[in-house]
C-alpha cells in the first residue's frame, strides 16, 4: 500500500469503465451549468438579460431626460438643470446641445429654487401645442413646485410660462417634483409626480390650462415605499392595450457609480390605480417589477420617460457609465410588450 494513500483505499488506477463514467459525469455537469446560465439570462429582471443602451453620441451627459419628436421630424430632449437644457437630434443617435428652454427664467422660480434651476422636465405635444412641465426645489426639501409652459414649436427660447400647477410646503407629506403628463383615450389629463416622502401622487388636470382641474381636487396616492426612507420617484404613466402602466425609479440617484436606481413598473385597469406588479403586490406597498437595473457598465438607470416612436416604444433614461468615470449618460432602448409587461431590448 502506498504510504501516501489513506488507510482503506486502493492505490490502483481506476478502470477504463470508471474513467468513462467520471468523464460522462463531468460532461453532464458542464451541460447542466450551461443550460442554467441560459435560463437565467432569459428570466426577465435578471441582470444578464438586459441589453446595453442603444448607440447615442454627441452631447449626451444628462439627468432625467424627456424626449419628443418635432413636427419637422427632429427629436428634442429636455433634461434637468439650467433652463432646462435642450438637445436636438435628427436621427435619435447624435445629439447636439441647443440651449436653455428659458433664456430668462421667470422670477417666481426663485421662491422654490434660489438658482432658478428646474428639475426633471416632461415634454410632449398635445392639441397642436408643446407642453413642458418642470419642477423646482432644493435637494432634500419638500418646499417645491411644479410649473407648466407651452410652445408652438417645442424649441428652446419659444416657451411661454404659465406659472405653478401644484406646490408643497415643509408641512406637506409629499413634494411637488418629477411631473409627468398622461392624456387618456377619453381626453382626460392626469399628472403623476412625487419623490420620496409618502411616494407618488396623481392629480387630474384641465386640458384648457394644463393646471389642476377645478372640478376634481383629489390627490391620489399611487405608489410608495415602506419605510419612506427607501426612495421612489420619477413616475411615468402610459397606456398599452387594456392596462395603464406606472413606471418609477426606485432607490438612490445622483451618486455616480454608487447610485442604486432601478426602473420598476406596475399596472392597473384604471388610470388612478391600484397598480400591481407581476406578483400582484400593490405599488403603494413596495410593489414594482424590475424593468431595468444596474448591469455591466450601466449603473443606476432611472429618471425615465416613455416615448412612442415610429419603430416602437422607447425607454429614455439616464445612467452612470462605469467605463467613463461614472458620467451621467443618456440611455435609449426600444421596449416591447411580452405577456402584458414591458421588456427592454
Amino acid at each position: 500500500m502506498n504510504s501516501r494513500t489513506p488507510h482503506g483505499t486502493s492505490s490502483r488506477p481506476p478502470s477504463r469503465t470508471h474513467a468513462r463514467r467520471a468523464h460522462v459525469r463531468r460532461a453532464l455537469t458542464a451541460l447542466a451549468a450551461a443550460l442554467l446560465g441560459t435560463l437565467v439570462a432569459l428570466v426577465p429582471g435578471s441582470a444578464s438579460a438586459y441589453p446595453g443602451p442603444g448607440l447615442v453620441t454627441g452631447d449626451v451627459s444628462v439627468h432625467d431626460p424627456s424626449m419628443v419628436r418635432l413636427d419637422d421630424g427632429r427629436y428634442i430632449l429636455y433634461s434637468t438643470h439650467n433652463g432646462p437644457q435642450a438637445r436636438i437630434s435628427t436621427d435619435r443617435t447624435r445629439f447636439t446641445h441647443a440651449g436653455a428652454a428659458f433664456p430668462d427664467p421667470p422670477s417666481w422660480w426663485g421662491r422654490y429654487s434660489p438658482e432658478r434651476s428646474p428639475w426633471a422636465p416632461d415634454v410632449s405635444k398635445q392639441g397642436g401645442r408643446y407642453w413642458l412641465y418642470y419642477s423646482l426645489s432644493t435637494f432634500g426639501s419638500n418646499h417645491s413646485a411644479i410649473g407648466v409652459a407651452t410652445s408652438p414649436s417645442g424649441l428652446p427660447g419659444t416657451w411661454t410660462d404659465h406659472g405653478p400647477v401644484h406646490t408643497t410646503t415643509t408641512g406637506s407629506d409629499h413634494n411637488a417634483i418629477d411631473p409627468s403628463l398622461f392624456v387618456d383615450d377619453d381626453g382626460k389629463w392626469w399628472m403623476t409626480f412625487g419623490s420620496w416622502w409618502t411616494g407618488i401622487k396623481m392629480i387630474r388636470l384641465d386640458p384648457s390650462t394644463g393646471k389642476q382641474h377645478p372640478g376634481d381636487r383629489t390627490l391620489y396616492s399611487v405608489a410608495a415605499r415602506n419605510p419612506t426612507s427607501n426612495g421612489i420617484e420619477g413616475p411615468t404613466l402610459v397606456k398599452r392595450g387594456g392596462h395603464y402602466y406606472l413606471f418609477a425609479s426606485f432607490d438612490k440617484c445622483c451618486a455616480g457609480t454608487d447610485s442604486t436606481y432601478s426602473i420598476r413598473v406596475g399596472r392597473s385597469t384604471s388610470p388612478t390605480g391600484p397598480f400591481r406588479d407581476r406578483d400582484g403586490v400593490d405599488m403603494r406597498d413596495n410593489g414594482g417589477t424590475v424593468v431595468l437595473e444596474t448591469h455591466g457598465q450601466v449603473v443606476g438607470p432611472g429618471g425615465q420617460s416613455v416615448m412612442s416612436d415610429v419603430d416602437g416604444d422607447l425607454l429614455v433614461y439616464h445612467y452612470y457609465d462605469r467605463g467613463n468615470n461614472g458620467s451621467p449618460t443618456l440611455g435609449i432602448n426600444l421596449m416591447r410588450w411580452e405577456g402584458g409587461w414591458p421588456v427592454v431590448h
